[in-house]
């Protein structure tokens, strides 16, 4: 199977030195660039491409070593400048064994097109190349665009690397425990085991039977299952904190007048609603403005 070159493609409004000189730099670079975590310029020679040394850590205490070089950079027509990468590592445990790519600037009238497109060899064989096809190759793509998102929020906009990424990846953590903690409740205690408790809180809240109850509390769960997987997939996360910073307190309330003797109780309603109130409301906080990988182009 023929696999396509990485590519991607955003528009910043920028002076073309200043955005030179951010992905230029190594100490600048190594900061928005979310591939790599250190790039080292090793001494140059006269006349001999830049040579360089980078780290990338992909796990606690494991990090992929790797050399590179700057085999060219020129001027085009309109002011166009292209810098050339050769790349590559000796460690065998890293997907890319050796590769090489491009950036390009372009100039626009109020704006700067910023580009690469890149390519590399793979190690482990058949299993490495699955294995590229399947995670490693949209993971890496997708590490690329969001990087080149920041980069531009960081020039355009003054907010650090460092800030822009705190502020992605809390939301991404607050996202997959709101993912668990509507999939549980909804699926665990209402679908499966309809559980006791849950019945009872219906019926000392609305005048229901017991079979009533029952089909309102598997409707309940199955409205969480729902609301679970929005989190993964619905794109405006504040809405989804704000409807949560909104309902959080009425549950909690509800809870409490269903069975006030619940308040007695270790991770009582009142105790576990609030604590979820304020992750929501950090949330809701920090997801104002994210970058994302969406902002860029991912094909000519």
């Amino acid at each position: 199977m023929k696999k396509k070159p990485i590519y991607v493609e955003i528009e910043i409004d920028s002076e073309m030195d200043r955005l030179w000189e951010a992905t230029q730099t190594p100490s600048m670079h190594e900061q928005w660039d979310l591939r790599f975590s250190s790039i080292t310029y090793l001494p140059k020679k006269e006349n001999e491409p830049q040579l360089f040394s980078y780290k990338t850590k992909v796990g606690p205490g494991i990090q992929v070593e790797g050399w590179g070089k700057s085999v060219g950079s020129h001027d085009g027509k309109g002011g166009t400048r292209t810098s050339a990468l050769h790349f590559g590592t000796d460690q065998m445990f890293s997907p890319i064994k050796e590769g090489k790519g491009y950036w390009q600037y372009k100039p626009n009238k109020d704006s700067i097109t910023f580009l690469t497109q890149y390519d590399y060899d793979i190690n482990l064989g058949w299993l490495g190349e699955v294995f590229d096809i399947l995670l490693f190759r949209p993971l890496i793509g997708w590490g690329t665009a969001l990087s080149f998102d920041v980069l531009k929020r960081w020039l355009e906009k003054g907010e650090t690397p460092a800030s822009q990424y705190i502020r992605f990846f809390c939301q991404w953590l607050f996202t997959f425990l709101f993912f668990f903690v509507w999939l549980y409740h909804g699926i665990i205690p209402k679908l499966i085991s309809r559980h006791p408790v849950e019945i009872e809180m219906i019926e000392n809240i609305m005048p229901l039977s017991q079979a009533y109850a029952e089909m309102a509390v598997l409707v309940i769960g199955l409205a969480e299952v729902i609301f679970a997987v929005m989190w993964l997939f619905y794109k405006k996360k504040r809405n989804l904190f704000l409807t949560q910073i909104i309902l959080f307190p009425l549950l909690a309330i509800s809870a409490i007048i269903a069975n006030p003797e619940s308040l007695s109780e270790p991770f009582n309603p009142l105790s576990f609603n609030a604590s979820l109130l304020v992750i929501s409301i950090a949330g809701y906080l920090l997801g104002k403005d994210v970058p994302s990988a969406a902002s860029c182009r991912r094909k000519r």
